[in-house]
């Protein structure tokens, strides 16, 4: 097993608690999924949130995922003139057997826009 990282965003449509973590927790599963992870193979997971988001903390979407041992923390993203509002991202550091180049990192909706270099 190695250490790798997984990047991942989602859009939110709308600053509300109840959609931040309906939205969070699918990015968080597709993560999961499409990455052949386990809850067990998450060494810690980084939230950002633009500035425009404060009705939530996104981690709380991955407590209640049932995500309850492994560390996370949450930060607020740059102020960038001109940047993608109501965006949450995440940096996950995980145990896995794929490659670098196989992991899968997830952003999704609009938020593909932002690495359609890495974004499936």
């Amino acid at each position: 097993m190695a250490v790798r990282a997984v990047r991942g965003a989602v859009q939110l449509e709308r600053d509300e608690s109840g959609h931040m973590q309906d939205q969070v927790s699918e990015l968080l599963t597709a993560v999961l999924e499409r990455n052949g992870l386990a809850a067990d193979d998450l060494i810690s997971i980084w939230f950002t949130a633009t500035p425009d988001l404060h009705s939530d903390f996104p981690a709380a979407a991955a407590r209640k995922l049932g995500i309850v041992d492994v560390p996370l923390i949450c930060a607020q993203e740059l102020d960038i003139a001109g940047a993608m509002p109501r965006v949450v991202r995440i940096l996950a550091h995980v145990e896995s057997g794929l490659a670098k180049s196989e992991i899968s990192h997830v952003y999704l909706g609009a938020a593909a826009a932002l690495r359609k270099d890495i974004a499936q």
